[in-house]
């Protein structure tokens, strides 16, 4: 582990402009033992967990707040968006994988190692803007929930989630694999929740599957647009590819291009599964909305409280509302959680700062959390739904700021070697990427022209 943690080559060899520095998260750095031998489920068992802390960027308050308000006022029809969006995570998370495994850096540190300063920190300030935008969601998720089940008021709910800094220092202490356990354990209660919901709600299955074809409506119908860029920003969020392109470095594997190259099918396999497993939740907020709301013909809900309070008269059960407030609690907190490491992620490798476990989680998380606090004392219950949806937008913005450089630094074979990504993956990528920024082009239009 250690000759891996401290490894550094000649930037001419490599294509790096600077040499690798130590890893962040060096606490947890390859700390967690893989099977080098074996069959494959059993080496797949040692790599599992990862791509569930990334899954739960895909499926936090934010993107249930866009999901609801989709479901709430067109339907079914936005679940092709779901769909495209889920899709695109798993290509760009396979490339976050690679990119941590091949060249041994997580993506802030590729960038600070790659670009010159004039690049690297206007990169670093939008990647802080977009962990920020991210934590609004999460901050506000969970201190509704906390809210809607105990009555504790929003602005104390917001302190409250100040605390998970001290349950991460906590978990990681006891080891990585615990923090990865808490995170499985709470996606498993949202699960439960949202299945017991959809058998309460009933939905049209014929109008679920239709659902999930695409329609020109979505780029033609501004309103329709700005929906589904939030869902496409709450999805492919760009604090994950930070988050997953480090975390996939906790895993020991060897040195040998083989074993990095077995070691990324692996990864990239953890990914796949936990993406696939967001996908199901992030539909499953969606078909809810519209087999309840929707169908009602009450298709301007987006405030979670008041989907709380309608939730009861529309399914006929009591529960229905206790689950919902349940689920969103283990939802901002899993992603309180995850935002944090990520942010940890990014001051260090864009920064290359070295401080003391607990002093880097105060000021990661202080960074994100008190303009978040401060945004939702502000504005209070009332702005919460447009505050949600609005993070997730930005966050959409953001996200070519972080996807270009790492579908660059993955083609390239000077920084990759052996492993770099293959042409079509490669392809597909900057497809996506050309897909979002045009999206966004029209969507920044649109607010010119006043069509929003």
């Amino acid at each position: 582990m250690l000759t891996r943690l401290h490894v550094k080559s000649p930037s001419a060899a490599t294509g790096w402009r600077r040499e690798r520095s130590r890893a962040s998260l060096a606490e947890v750095y390859g700390s967690i033992r893989t099977r080098p031998a074996g069959p494959f489920w059993q080496k797949l068992l040692a790599f599992l967990g990862p791509g569930y802390l990334v899954a739960t960027g895909y499926m936090d308050p934010g993107n249930w707040a866009t999901s609801l308000a989709g479901g709430s006022r067109f339907g079914y029809g936005l679940l092709t968006v779901a769909l495209i969006s889920n899709l695109m995570a798993i290509l760009l998370q396979a490339l976050c994988a690679r990119l941590g495994i091949a060249a041994g850096r997580d993506l802030a540190q590729a960038c600070r190692d790659a670009f010159p300063r004039a690049i690297s920190w206007p990169l670093w300030l939008f990647a802080e803007i977009a962990i920020c935008a991210t934590d609004l969601a999460e901050v506000i998720g969970t201190a509704i929930g906390l809210n809607l089940l105990f009555g504790i008021p929003l602005e104390l709910g917001v302190l409250i989630t100040a605390l998970d800094v001290l349950l991460i220092l906590l978990l990681q202490n006891l080891g990585f694999r615990w923090i990865e356990a808490l995170i499985v354990t709470l996606l498993a209660v949202i699960a439960l929740c949202f299945v017991i919901e959809i058998a309460l709600a009933q939905p049209d299955w014929r109008a679920v599957i239709v659902g999930f074809a695409p329609t020109t409506e979505i780029v033609t119908n501004p309103d329709m647009l700005y929906l589904a860029l939030g869902i496409l920003g709450a999805t492919v969020m760009p604090h994950n590819l930070y988050l997953h392109s480090g975390i996939v470095q906790t895993r020991r594997f060897g040195e040998s291009t083989e074993d990095r190259r077995e070691a990324i099918t692996l990864a990239t396999v953890d990914s796949t599964i936990a993406l696939t497993f967001a996908l199901t939740i992030n539909a499953a907020i969606l078909i809810l909305a519209a087999a309840t709301f929707n169908k009602a013909g009450q298709t301007n809900v987006s405030e979670l409280g008041d989907i709380h309070a309608l939730l009861a008269p529309l399914l006929g059960s009591a529960i229905a509302p206790t689950l919902f407030g349940i689920a969103l609690i283990c939802c901002g907190l899993n992603s309180t959680v995850t935002a944090t490491l990520a942010g940890q992620i990014v001051m260090e490798g864009f920064l290359d700062l070295r401080l003391p476990p607990w002093a880097r989680r105060l000021i990661t998380r202080a960074i994100a959390i008190v303009p978040a606090a401060a945004v939702t004392i502000w504005y209070g219950e009332s702005g919460t739904a447009k505050l949600l949806i609005l993070s997730q937008v930005v966050l959409s913005i953001q996200l070519p700021f972080a996807v270009v450089p790492l579908i660059l630094f993955t083609a390239d074979s000077r920084k990759m070697g052996a492993l770099k990504a293959p042409l079509w993956m490669t392809a597909l990528a900057a497809l996506a990427a050309a897909a979002l920024i045009a999206l966004n082009i029209k969507l920044v239009a649109d607010f010119i022209a006043g069509s929003l």
